[in-house]
């Protein structure tokens, strides 16, 4: 009964080593990159309400895990916008929506504001809040 009970403890402390390796593993992809700018806009504290609505004027190819892929044409809904630092570029922060690209819909990325023409508001009120590391997260 004793050794039973010793190899189904290490076997149980096999197991979770095991698990504790493989989520270590998992969140090592995870990398926090460099942060755009130290302010956005938002429609709300939270940033989760969508400022507006906007056309893609051409494709946009993400150089990086903060942005998305955006093509010509396509629909985008703007969460936030960067305030850039004086010489930076100014970039929005969406998801795409298109029935052609639904592979990408509900992914959150940044983009150049100069790619997108805004075609609807939903919102006037606009809040000002600091970004945080988090913003420029990636996986």
């Amino acid at each position: 009964m004793h050794t039973q009970h010793s190899l189904g403890s290490a076997l149980s402390v096999s197991m979770s080593y095991s698990l504790c390796v493989g989520l270590l593993h998992q969140t090592a992809r995870a990398v926090s990159m460099d942060k755009l700018a130290d302010n956005k806009i938002c429609g709300d504290a939270g940033c989760s309400h969508v400022l507006s609505m906007a056309t893609a004027l051409d494709d946009f190819t993400a150089p990086d895990c903060r942005f998305i892929n955006i093509k010509m044409g396509q629909m985008v809904y703007v969460y936030s916008k960067l305030i850039p630092e004086e010489g930076a570029g100014v970039f929005w922060s969406g998801s795409v929506y298109s029935e052609r690209y639904v592979h990408q819909m509900g992914i959150i990325g940044y983009f150049p504001a100069t790619m997108v023409k805004e075609t609807q508001k939903f919102t006037e009120d606009e809040v000002r809040i600091p970004t945080t590391n988090m913003d420029f997260y990636c996986e």
